[in-house]
């Protein structure tokens, strides 16, 4: 389709660069989206999809670069200008307030006044008429709070669609939609195209890519590898398009993996996750790869103590177990280092030596008083055996560069002296020597026989520190692979759900 000018593309992007610090997020990108055409963007977790959709949705600015928007340029300083200039962003993570109700979140900043009173009913009937294009049947008055997350995101949707707008980016829409409100997700796209309108739908489920989209474009690692007809894709050829680079990091065993269950999971179910079931030995590295939301973390979380259990056992050598906190899990000898160490691991604003002693302090108490020598050598000790660099142990945490917070973490977990560790992300946002240092310390730990459960979205990093490695996908464990089959293709299909399609 054109519009009425005869103009093809109604977004072209031209050598977009983004970095952050010493990250690049986006090199020399190009796309070109045309008028009223479904255009999946796919990659793998970091390829730099989201990057790109900030730029777009004018929540951050590029480095260089040039885009093109309905034939003029644009550099959009902030969201209100791209969404007045007819862009709008379904975000996978949900911005809605959620004390406010249905009305205020479609609305929030576009109520028209007559005579400066809003007209209530008017945007009740507009709010109605929206919700009915996408199926939903809730009323209008409704606090956002008592919806479900598939009704939420079904809002998401009927509000792009209340905007007009020319572009409407959508980040995952249906993550959390059943089969039948997929269904009515792909039926509003189509009257959308019949309207002109394009699409840019961001997903990882790669079938329903094929089912939706006209055209395919592919980022990894930050770089535009290319972009397909619909008709010229298949699965195993979108995939190798995502994962199609060289291992960068060495794959190494550790070689201390012994027949010796530390950890026994079986038939578990929680938050986001059913019947996961595995075994971790020890002296053994297990990887768990999978796509953002597939349920790593939270198998996981539940471990540890941290998130409930529905059902299910956990055997700690062969004996079943059950931790209500993570202090029992600790009292037992698991440590885990979360993926958000900054919100979910440190205290920022506490010194360095707290921060590592912090877990350790119950064993250093007498009369009410820490014992602070004590305290003082757990955190040399440890700093010396990671190569914190530091001024000082009494410096707060966050003068530490992102390496440094992460080897502090780890200081943390490894003082309580643990005989299995859960790392989670542990290099995310670090940088390549500070991960060859951590990559060293698993390898030494599994090495002296602590079982290691590896929870990473690269999958070089996986497959280069793994002795096996377990795929996740949507709450399902898929499978589990040994070295030598665990090939970054043979993951990224298990992970996308799509093992059986997939032919090495």
């Amino acid at each position: 389709m054109t519009n009425q000018n005869g103009n093809e593309f109604i977004l072209e992007i031209k050598g977009l660069s983004k970095h952050f610090g010493g990250i690049q997020a986006l090199v020399n990108v190009d796309l070109q989206v045309r008028y009223g055409e479904v255009h999946a963007l796919v990659g793998e977790n970091g390829a730099g999809k989201s990057t790109l959709m900030n730029v777009l949705g004018g929540i951050i600015q590029c480095d260089q670069g040039e885009i093109m928007y309905q034939g003029h340029k644009v550099n959009f300083s902030d969201p209100l200008q791209s969404l007045g200039a007819g862009i709008a962003i379904i975000h996978q993570e949900l911005a809605m307030l959620p004390t406010l109700n249905v009305i205020d979140n479609m609305f929030i900043g576009r109520m028209k006044t007559r005579n400066g009173f809003i007209s209530w009913g008017d945007l009740e009937k507009q709010t109605r008429e929206h919700l009915a294009i996408v199926g939903l049947n809730i009323d209008p008055y409704s606090s956002v709070r008592d919806l479900s997350i598939s009704q939420r995101q079904l809002v998401e949707i009927a509000k792009a669609v209340s905007m007009d707008a020319s572009l409407i980016i959508m980040d995952e829409p249906n993550s959390s939609l059943s089969e039948s409100e997929t269904k009515i997700l792909f039926e509003v796209i189509k009257r959308l195209q019949a309207k002109n309108v394009a699409v840019i739908y961001v997903s990882h489920k790669i079938n329903e890519v094929l089912q939706i989209a006209d055209r395919i474009s592919v980022l990894r690692d930050g770089h535009y590898i290319g972009t397909v007809n619909k008709e010229e894709a298949t699965i195993s050829s979108v995939i190798e398009m995502m994962v199609g680079r060289q291992v960068l990091i060495q794959r190494i065993g550790t070689g201390s993996r012994t027949d010796t269950p530390l950890l026994q999971v079986e038939g578990l179910s929680g938050e986001r996750f059913t019947n996961v079931s595995f075994q971790l030995n020890q002296g053994e590295i297990l990887g768990f790869a999978g796509l953002v939301g597939a349920g790593r973390s939270e198998v996981a979380r539940a471990i540890f103590g941290a998130d409930p259990i529905k059902s299910g056992k956990i055997l700690l050598d062969g004996k079943p177990v059950r931790f209500r906190l993570p202090a029992d899990a600790i009292k037992h000898g698991l440590a885990m280092v979360q993926e958000d160490r900054k919100v979910l691991s440190l205290f920022m604003d506490m010194s360095i030596l707290y921060n590592i002693s912090m877990a350790q302090l119950p064993h250093l108490a007498s009369g009410g008083f820490i014992r602070g020598k004590e305290e003082n050598n757990i955190a040399d000790n440890f700093v010396k055996k990671l190569s914190i660099k530091l001024s000082n142990v009494y410096s707060p945490v966050r003068s530490l560069s992102g390496g440094n917070q992460q080897k502090t973490v780890l200081a943390r977990w490894l003082a309580t002296n643990p005989r299995i560790l859960i790392l989670d992300e542990p290099t995310h946002g670090v940088d390549i020597g500070a991960k060859s240092e951590i990559y060293r310390l698993m390898r030494d730990l599994a090495s002296s026989g602590i079982g290691i459960i590896l929870i990473s979205s690269e999958l070089p990093e996986i497959m280069a520190m793994s002795d096996r490695v377990a795929v996740m996908h949507e709450g399902s464990l898929m499978g589990i692979l040994d070295q030598t089959s665990a090939s970054e293709s043979a993951i990224m299909a298990m992970a996308t759900g799509h093992q059986h399609e997939f032919v090495n």
